[in-house]
């Protein structure tokens, strides 16, 4: 099996998502789900995945911080506190250095990671395992993802959490009914057969092309 990108720039991208993964957390106080959702859906992530040398080795993880938060919200991060890393190597650094190595070795997506329950706060949860070699990590995660058989999210759920919109935000900003929203999502009911002003309004909220959400 191909892994994502060339080894060369493994050991940076493992330290940088690390970094990132510290900082966000402790520094800056984000909710862990939250941060690596945005990390995995925005171009940076996709891009970092890709081996990309302008994240994965080009920056730090402060840096790659900011790009996320500046990408996903279109403003710069609030109030990013001027406190350094700290020097050890904490369960958040553990869980963004490993997650970036089975991303690499595994060939897949972060957005492929999260939607298979390789979420940032359960990997934490595995800080045990920090001092096994990556092989132990591997099969523990292999596990999760075998047993987790959620599909693929939809595009519009996709996007909605790109943007980091609760479905009730969507719905307000957007005019389309909470309702509807949640069936879509669900499968229940299909977005290709929707009204034509209910595809638009949704596209015109959240910055997309009608064709990104029926994809």
């Amino acid at each position: 099996m191909m892994n994502a990108y060339s080894e060369l720039y493994l050991d940076d991208a493992m330290s940088v998502l690390g970094e990132f993964c510290d900082y966000g957390i402790n520094v800056c106080a984000e909710e862990p789900d939250q941060l690596f959702m945005r990390f995995a859906y925005s171009v940076t992530g996709r891009e970092f995945g890709r081996g990309n040398p302008k994240y994965t080795a080009g920056i730090s993880g402060p840096e790659l911080y900011r790009e996320v938060i500046l990408e996903t919200s279109g403003a710069e991060p609030d109030n990013q506190p001027d406190r350094m890393l700290s020097l050890n190597r904490t369960p958040a650094y553990w869980a963004g250095w490993v997650l970036a190595w089975y991303q690499w070795n595994k060939n897949k997506t972060f957005i492929w990671l999260y939607e298979h329950g390789l979420q940032l706060a359960k990997v934490i949860r595995m800080y045990q395992l920090h001092e096994a070699d990556l092989s132990a990590f591997e099969d523990t995660a292999d596990q999760i993802v075998r047993s987790n058989h959620q599909a693929g999210f939809p595009p519009l759920k996709q996007l909605r959490m790109y943007h980091a919109m609760t479905q009730k935000q969507l719905s307000e900003a957007s005019g389309v009914s909470l309702r509807m929203i949640q069936l879509y999502e669900q499968g229940q009911n299909d977005l290709k057969k929707a009204q034509a002003q209910v595809v638009l309004a949704l596209a015109d909220t959240m910055h997309c092309s009608v064709a990104d959400l029926l994809e």
